[in-house]
């Protein structure tokens, strides 16, 4: 070999190949996300009961309230189809609230101590893997009851309305998700996250239209309501089944300080969503550094 081909050689520059940042980001989400959904498999009975109750919430309290004065619950006589939207939303809150307890248990045996160490391109990966599940169990929850409705007379929205509810139930289950993970970050264990689960689940379920209708709560009760989350999401869903006929600009809600429109119940939703995600960031880079 000549010096002329040697010098060249010696004046190359090894550059090694950038690996493609979105796509690792992508392939490590996959594989969080595929982890969770086996543990799913081998133990179904978390998806099996969250499908079962919200069912035999639709059903018994329907029965119960089959034979209720008419306009008790404002422009319906079928508190099934009243009660429908309800269960819908507060299903999909109860699994949200619960996301931060798998990332708890693997803080606690060790597991995410070995995801914080491995050469991840995002550690965020293990957020959005937590997010895809959730949203997956709520949207098949959400499938479920819409089916159960439809079969006990509540009646079924059509194409349009059901991609309205899977946006509301997403936007709902992003916001509550966040907050689930950064108090599964926060909290010292699983016991306190279980605690602050179990003391908010039932209080904001009554302290929203759910199960009855604002014009028949009292003047505070009202208002609580009207800045609970929950009411946002339902509202909107309710509307759909009562009504054929809708638009963004339709009134869901008669709020004690105002008209509260099917547009601006979504804007609502989707800041709540936002306002969670951007509060947990600085808790999450802290943790993750």
């Amino acid at each position: 070999m000549s010096s002329t081909s040697i010098n060249q050689l010696s004046n190359t520059e090894i550059r090694p190949e950038k690996s493609n940042d979105i796509a690792d980001f992508i392939q490590e989400t996959a594989a969080l996300t595929r982890r969770l959904f086996i543990q799913l498999k081998r133990r179904p009975s978390t998806l099996i009961a969250g499908v079962i109750q919200p069912l035999m919430w639709l059903i018994l309290f329907g029965a119960l309230f089959q034979n209720a004065p008419k306009g008790l619950f404002g422009e319906t006589d079928n508190y099934g189809q009243f009660l429908g939207a309800g269960v819908m939303v507060f299903t999909a809150f109860a699994g949200a609230l619960n996301a931060g307890l798998p990332v708890m248990f693997d803080r606690e045996f060790g597991f995410l101590n070995r995801l914080l160490v491995a050469p991840l391109a995002s550690r965020f990966s293990i957020v959005l893997a937590s997010a895809i599940y959730i949203v997956t169990l709520s949207f098949i929850q959400t499938a479920a009851i819409v089916a159960v409705a439809a079969f006990i007379g509540a009646g079924l929205p059509g194409i349009a309305g059901l991609a309205v509810i899977a946006l509301v139930v997403l936007l709902l289950v992003l916001g509550v998700t966040g907050l689930s993970l950064g108090l599964a970050f926060a909290l010292p264990g699983h016991i306190e996250l279980i605690a602050v689960i179990f003391v908010t689940n039932l209080p904001l379920l009554f302290a929203s239209t759910a199960l009855a209708p604002l014009s028949f709560m009292p003047r505070w009760l009202q208002v609580v309501a009207t800045l609970n989350p929950l009411s946002y999401a339902i509202e909107p869903i309710r509307y759909l089944y009562i009504h054929e006929s809708w638009s963004f600009g339709s009134v869901v809600m008669v709020a004690p300080f105002g008209d509260i429109t099917f547009g601006v119940a979504l804007v609502v939703l989707l800041a709540f969503a936002i306002a969670s995600l951007l509060i947990i960031q600085p808790l999450l880079r802290r943790r993750f550094a």
